[in-house]
């Protein structure tokens, strides 16, 4: 029996061509108005990082002994600086991809540039301009190195042949035992910084609840000089809760593992640097979930998920 349509319901019916037009029209504006939300939410591609660099991260890339940059380095003589000692620039040789954020390092007590030079190449060739430093003397303490590490920053991004591949508003510090007790003074005098990495760090101050740096600590399980129950893990501890931190313990490591190649040290800071200096949450994947102790962390902690 045929149907008819009440007196006065205009209805479409499923099927009809005024249904269909009616379902795509709204699939349009619906598919509209997901763009516009794409396009109006902070961070809502990984494209629109304007500080991305390279291609995206595995757990090989991140952990070879090289980028995907290659690099260049030059040298800065002492007699043209002042503050600190000189030292080494590494930094990606092509401009293509504009400017990078940039890591100052310090040696440690006693110890030059040298000891981490390891260092220069291996971060420059993932992205970041490097500068790696003596410092004024040998026997330099934790806040000379502090004040040491800003005035090379200060170099590197006003004066230094390289300043114009760098992003002077992305900057961090790292560095070895005394030089670590100084990648922390640097913090709390900068709050501006946007990454810190203490290696086996030397400090008689333990207590940083002024640190508004994103801080990964690094400490080793045999280290006698700086062991981390007296200055890596209070280090640690004392950094406010809410800040975006993580504790590397290094198993079967001593104070001066940080002074030769190692790939956890490399894949760590990498990770660190590019989560919080370029903002990449590619990275993210190596520092969250937490890191399972294995032959090489013999401890990791971390306060996940990131919120930088």
């Amino acid at each position: 029996m045929q149907q008819h349509l009440p007196s006065g319901d205009t209805s479409p019916r499923p099927g009809t061509a005024r249904s269909r037009a009616r379902t795509l029209k709204g699939l349009l504006a619906a598919a509209a108005t997901a763009v516009l939300m794409t396009a109006l939410v902070p961070g809502a591609r990984a494209a629109d990082n304007p500080y991305e660099r390279g291609p995206a991260p595995t757990v090989s890339s991140i952990e070879a002994s090289r980028g995907s940059y290659a690099t260049s380095q030059t040298t800065v003589s002492s007699l043209s600086v002042s503050g600190f000692g000189g030292g080494t620039l590494y930094y990606p040789t092509s401009t293509a991809d504009g400017t990078f954020g940039a890591v100052v390092i310090s040696p440690g007590f006693t110890a030059y540039q040298s000891s981490i030079a390891w260092l220069g190449p291996r971060l420059a060739s993932q992205g970041f301009v490097v500068f790696t430093i003596d410092t004024n003397t040998t026997l330099d303490q934790p806040d000379s190195r502090g004040r040491q590490l800003l005035a090379a920053l200060d170099y590197l991004t006003t004066s230094s042949s390289v300043r114009g591949r760098v992003d002077a508003s992305r900057l961090g510090v790292m560095g070895h035992s005394m030089g670590g007790g100084g990648t922390l003074e640097a913090a709390k005098s900068r709050t501006s910084l946007k990454a810190a990495i203490p290696l086996t760090g030397w400090n008689l101050d333990t207590t940083w609840p002024e640190l508004r740096t994103p801080t990964l600590v690094v400490g080793a399980d045999g280290d006698t000089i700086a062991p981390v129950a007296t200055h890596s893990k209070p280090f640690y501890g004392s950094l406010p809760g809410s800040l975006d931190k993580a504790y590397l313990e290094l198993r079967g490591a001593t104070h001066f593992t940080p002074n030769t190649s190692s790939t956890t040290i490399a894949k760590y800071s990498i990770a660190w640097l590019k989560r919080f200096i370029d903002e990449d949450t590619r990275y993210e994947q190596f520092l969250c979930p937490i890191p399972q102790p294995s032959l090489t962390i013999a401890e990791y902690r971390g306060n996940c998920p990131y919120t930088a």
